[in-house]
């Protein structure tokens, strides 16, 4: 569900007014783009091109204008991200029914299904995200929405549910975040996290061989944090179908580390971080969808099962660091 906000032809011919390239005598055709849980996404359709509306339903203006301005210098930087279009005022920012607006370029490509991913597509994603993570380096960003504070306050929602299914996974969540969280090392680098490199948030200029990267998407999550957890982020959302795909992790971990070296500190904590990732997203999993559609008693979507992420965390257990080490083919060093 990606259209919470509706958005007409005739909004986007209003929409259209404020920008200098976009004629609105030539917008054709309106359409909601069904991606993403957390805006409302449409493609303005014109006569000679696509652009991209993404509608703002939880940031507010300040956020939004944050956002659009850090994908611009990004984008600068040679990040695969599109940069957002100013508006005639030299703003990025605009208003629809209340809500912070933002029109990006079209951006062309296909999304890969897990089962067609490859050893040479997971390297170009681990390119990608070191190339990111060097390009904000020095870009501010704030502490994201899902630190440890934070989860342990979905926790504390969850053990009070009048569901005894859910409540009952908070008293093992809640052991392994503390038991993971002593095991971090405060003093791996950190910088601007993309937080959300999943398969639906990275397009393809085509299929096969020799394809490359059209862009990067929703910088929604993006946040100053820990870059060997975005890094880990992003292996467990590639390398996981029913099992580990050890071959797609290690080439993923070996893509970013041919453009970001990774330090010997970051090697020996990629368990660690690997694990506080898997458990972030079986917990959002549980209060964003699990919760959700036992409230509306409807059945959870099967995209976002709270399983498929507890299963991840209990693979990385069972390997722990020295199998991790093996599998991505990472040097394990001394502490």
């Amino acid at each position: 569900m990606a259209a919470l906000t509706p958005f007409t032809l005739d909004d986007a011919r209003k929409l259209a007014k404020a920008y200098n390239d976009l004629d609105p005598g030539r917008i054709e055709a309106v359409e909601p783009v069904l991606a993403g849980t957390v805006n409302s996404s449409y493609a303005i359709q014109l006569a000679d091109r696509r652009v991209f509306v993404r509608i703002y339903e939880e940031q507010e203006h300040d956020g939004a204008v944050t956002e659009a301005s850090r994908l611009e210098r990004l984008a600068a930087r040679g990040v695969r991200t599109p940069p957002p279009l100013r508006r005639g005022d030299g703003d990025f920012v605009g208003t629809m029914h209340g809500k912070p607006v933002v029109v990006f370029p079209w951006r062309a490509g296909e999304m890969r299904c897990l089962a067609s991913v490859t050893t040479e597509d997971s390297w170009r994603v681990g390119v990608a995200l070191a190339e990111l993570h060097l390009a904000g380096r020095d870009l501010p960003a704030a502490v994201g929405r899902f630190e440890p504070k934070d989860l342990s306050l979905r926790l504390d929602r969850l053990a009070s549910v009048p569901f005894p299914a859910i409540r009952g996974e908070v008293p093992s969540l809640r052991a392994k975040l503390a038991t993971w969280m002593a095991r971090r090392d405060p003093t791996l680098p950190r910088g601007l996290v993309h937080g959300d490199v999943f398969r639906d948030n990275v397009l393809w200029n085509q299929r096969g061989v020799g394809a490359e990267i059209s862009a990067l998407l929703d910088f929604e999550s993006a946040s100053f944090g820990v870059l060997a957890y975005d890094l880990m982020v992003t292996v467990l959302a590639w390398s996981f179908r029913d099992a580990l795909d050890e071959t797609v992790a290690a080439s993923l971990v070996a893509g970013y580390d041919s453009v970001r070296p990774l330090e010997a500190r970051e090697r020996a904590a990629l368990l660690a971080e690997g694990c506080l990732a898997a458990i972030r997203f079986t917990i959002t999993r549980l209060t964003d969808a699990e919760l959700r559609a036992a409230e509306a008693g409807v059945p959870p979507r099967r995209d976002k099962d709270w399983r498929r992420f507890a299963m991840r965390l209990a693979t990385l257990e069972s390997l722990g660091d020295e199998g991790l080490a093996r599998v991505l083919a990472v040097r394990r060093t001394a502490s």
